[in-house]
């Protein structure tokens, strides 16, 4: 299984006394509070943590793990002789943290140090200046997660002379001479020489503590005071200059989210699983490589002033990162709020004839303005309010059914998740929310109003998380709306930040970081929770995305699903179970001769192959082939019609002019949905 691993690379050093060659080369070492510090936050965990699992010798041997891969997720330095000597921590770290002693950090960097040395040294003394012979048949598998560690040296320099060689052949298919080529990669790996030689004792110390927060479950961390001073500004530094959430996959920086209403979602040019590859400022600045850079300094790249361009080379998710990049440009801007804010709009559809008018509203996050609202601002913005009024000016233009799109929608507000749910239902509960003393609260609906009782359907996709699973499950449970797309991403918990600060005594010119813990789970009002699984739609679309690989259950460390008893409610039964099936059996038919799913089916494969394919040809003619046959596909695809279903002899008998094929079939599946309820 593929690991993604946010590139903040932390680091830190602690004594403690070692009988083997590696002791004197420590370097780093650690601040007199890390030991107080690490301390404190097990305390809290095990106290306070919804799991209650307590730190033990079986998390001890997770985190062993974690912090190796971590360091080295694809096993391109570590030996499997340092594998086993690390072997002797794999009991003891639950011991020594709760004693205050970190030292296994320091000792297993200092290690990976070393060989991350001694692989830069076999990099610039042999393979830029190999001769590479790109007439054989050999391949470079960029994920070895699976693999073993390398037994020898020999090894791996096998593995380091075929990536180095998968780069010179990269860009030497993308027009750069030997001299170039020799130039851009040196560059590259000074860059990563200088990166690496930037770490320092604090950026340790939080890798460990995060890879022992994240052993609890995924969404508990440790943040430093200089990661949590960025989290306070913005949430995140990678949220500013284009709207885009990065992370780190072995060297390139990619696209893990894109951040409502931001350059890169009105653009629709970047897309999660994007990887960009170079970074330059305005529309003709030079093009600065940045494969494996540290993700702090390609976002220092990327952001900037408003109304500033910056251009980014990317290997698209649907080519692979064997296929050819494309460079694409976009203006910074400062994301507000009301680009985040709900919108809406009429599709005409014809469906067998008949025509409809459906309303769309996209809801990119559960938001609200609570700056404006504790102002005592009337005119304050929130979701619920939002919808409200665009729901109202839909039913105004006669809407025959309507849309909520939630595809991509990661969540917030929990109450906007429940008042949203109150539009279109009677009072009653919502969700459930379990503490970590087992205490069961109902999240209800109190408002008997309805805005909105015409046909309903909800789309989601694979990362429709938190909130929209809430909005998304709850329609789904009271049978008020069809939910439409891919299973959702299966996030059931909610966190806090404990300041560790408030606890602690150190030096006036120390600072400490901060621990977001889990302390909460959603539950369904059936009692199912929506951790892990996420939401199943009732007519579920082709998918990518596998939930092992992106969504919850891709975290060894995910809470399980569960279950607790369910809450009274009254379901208002508007879609029964002949209904589903009706539409199930439809869609089916449609697989086979609606030319517009038929393309929808073949791209989700095609992207789907190229996400999971980790081997690449060295051959230069291979990689040749396999890039003429993208372009070919690429070309074919601009050529369909994207507006025309089914036979020839029914084109005007159905028509939805609308290029997002998602959204489309959705649309159809309302449709019908409309003329089977009458």
């Amino acid at each position: 299984m593929k690991r993604y691993f946010l590139f903040a690379f932390l680091f830190i050093v602690v004594h403690y006394s070692f009988a083997n060659s590696w002791s004197d080369s420590l370097s780093l070492e650690p601040k007199t509070h890390y030991g107080n510090e690490a301390k404190l936050a097990i305390q809290i965990l095990d106290t306070y943590h919804y799991r209650k699992i307590g730190l033990d010798d079986s998390l001890s041997s997770v985190i062993l793990d974690e912090y190796i891969i971590t360091l080295d997720n694809n096993k391109s330095y570590f030996l499997q002789s340092d594998i086993d000597l690390f072997d002797k921590y794999r009991n003891k770290i639950d011991d020594m943290t709760k004693l205050g002693v970190v030292s296994p950090a320091y000792e297993i960097y200092s290690v990976f140090k070393k060989r991350f040395d001694e692989r830069m040294e076999y990099v610039y003394d042999e393979l830029l200046d190999t001769e590479y012979d790109f007439t054989k048949d050999e391949y470079y598998d960029t994920d070895r997660s699976e693999l073993p560690y390398a037994s020898n040296v020999s090894e791996l320099n096998e593995l380091w002379r075929k990536a180095v060689k998968s780069q010179f052949l990269s860009l030497k298919l993308n027009g750069k001479n030997n001299d170039e080529i020799i130039e851009t990669v040196k560059k590259r790996y000074d860059r990563f020489k200088k990166s690496i030689s930037q770490y320092n004792s604090e950026d340790i110390f939080e890798l460990y503590m995060n890879t022992i927060a994240e052993s609890y479950d995924p969404h508990s961390n440790y943040f430093s005071p200089k990661t949590s001073d960025r989290f306070q500004q913005n949430m995140s530094l990678s949220l500013e200059g284009i709207g885009a959430r990065l992370t780190t996959d072995n060297d390139f920086t990619k696209v893990i989210e894109i951040v409502p209403g931001g350059p890169a979602m009105k653009s629709d040019l970047i897309h999660p699983d994007d990887r960009i590859i170079a970074v330059g400022q305005g529309e003709d600045g030079e093009m600065v490589d940045v494969i494996g850079w540290r993700l702090d300094d390609v976002v220092t790249l990327i952001k900037g002033p408003k109304g500033t361009t910056v251009q980014l080379e990317i290997l698209p998710a649907e080519s692979g990162i064997y296929g050819p990049s494309k460079r694409i440009s976009l203006v910074r801007e400062k994301i507000k709020l009301e680009d985040q804010q709900a919108k809406a709009e009429v599709i005409p559809v014809v469906r067998n004839g008949k025509a409809f008018d459906l309303g769309v509203i996209t809801l990119p996050s559960f938001y609200m303005d609570f700056e404006a609202y504790q102002n005592g601002d009337p005119n304050y913005n929130s979701t619920t309010r939002d919808v409200k009024r665009l729901v109202d000016e839909l039913q105004t233009q006669g809407i025959d059914g309507l849309m909520i799109d939630l595809r991509n929608n990661g969540g917030g507000s929990l109450a906007e998740a429940i008042d949203l749910t109150g539009l279109f239902i009677n009072d009653g509960p919502v969700v459930q929310v379990r503490t970590s003393s087992n205490q069961v609260e109902v999240g209800e609906d109190e408002d008997p109003a309805i805005v909105y009782d015409g046909p309903l359907a909800v789309l989601i996709n694979r990362f429709s998380a938190s909130a929209s699973e809430i909005f998304a499950g709850a329609i789904q449970d009271y049978s008020r709306g069809v939910v439409l797309g891919e299973t959702s991403f299966g996030k059931g918990t909610v966190q806090s930040v404990i300041d560790l600060g408030r606890y602690l005594n150190v030096p006036a010119d120390e600072k400490v970081g901060q621990l977001k813990l889990t302390l909460q789970k959603f539950y369904r009002v059936t009692g199912s929770s929506t951790q892990h699984l996420g939401v199943n739609p009732d007519v579920n679309f082709p998918s990518a995305f596998e939930a092992k690989e992106f969504g919850e259950s891709s975290r060894p460390s995910a809470l399980p699903w569960d279950q607790i008893k369910g809450t009274k409610y009254e379901p208002v039964e508007q879609i029964s179970d002949d209904l589903l099936a009706a539409l199930n059996s439809d869609y089916s038919d449609r697989l086979k001769n609606d030319k517009d799913l038929g393309q929808l089916v073949s791209d989700t494969e095609e992207l789907k192959n190229n996400i999971s394919r980790t081997k690449i040809s060295l051959n230069e003619n291979t990689r040749k082939m396999e890039l003429e046959e993208i372009e070919k596909k690429r070309a074919e695809k601009n050529d369909l019609s994207g507006v025309i279903i089914e036979k020839e002899g029914v084109r005007e008998a159905n028509k939805i002019d609308v290029e997002d094929k998602y959204l489309r079939e959705g649309l159809v599946i309302l449709s019908d949905m409309i003329t089977a309820i009458g």
